[in-house]
């Protein structure tokens, strides 16, 4: 598809999105499938249990009850994962500024920001993500790391304690807190 054609199918779905906005529409972290998808989170240690669960949770957070929202962010993330950053920075800033109260839109963006080196703009979104979110083990993962990367270990390792006061059974979590705990340990010495 040439830019120009994902340039015009954008600005139709922003468009869509000015009267979708209009219609007050709710974001999906706050779906109550959630509650008890975090409870088992809590209690299994399977793997593939906890993979799943894990699964279940994201296609919830992904969710919106606009089928625009829902195609923006398909098409955001295609554009970041084409290293297309600013057709991605576009999509995903639409939709946080007409859907500020749903969480994976900031999330998404502060992925973004991340990998274009803004780590600021990526902090700030991830922590709009988690007052929208708590829970959101992605964005705590995504702060810890970020975190990390700027040498701050005090505050990853922080990150990655909420992060398994949520997920204790995160063995990618718990792998990374003792990490995190052993820099810190060094950086001292």
């Amino acid at each position: 598809m040439t830019h120009l054609k994902v340039l015009w199918r954008l600005t139709k779905l922003i468009m869509a999105l000015s009267i979708v906005f209009a219609a007050g529409l709710h974001a999906d972290q706050t779906d109550e499938r959630l509650n008890e998808l975090f409870e088992q989170l809590l209690l299994v240690s399977d793997p593939a249990i906890l993979r799943e669960t894990e699964n279940l949770i994201w296609e919830i957070w992904l969710e919106h009850d606009s089928n625009d929202v829902q195609r923006l962010l398909t098409l955001g993330t295609e554009a970041m994962t084409g290293r297309q950053f600013p057709e991605a920075l576009l999509i995903f800033s639409q939709i946080v500024e007409n859907f500020p109260d749903f969480a994976e839109g900031w999330n998404k963006r502060a992925t973004l920001f991340y990998l274009i080196g803004n780590t600021d703009a990526s902090i700030n979104d991830i922590k709009k993500t988690l007052e929208l979110e708590p829970r959101h083990f992605g964005a705590l993962s995504g702060l810890a790391l970020v975190y990390l990367q700027q040498g701050e270990f005090a505050l990853a390792e922080a990150a990655f304690e909420r992060l398994i006061a949520i997920h204790p059974n995160s063995a990618a979590a718990q792998n990374n807190l003792r990490l995190v705990r052993e820099r810190r340990a060094q950086s001292v010495i």
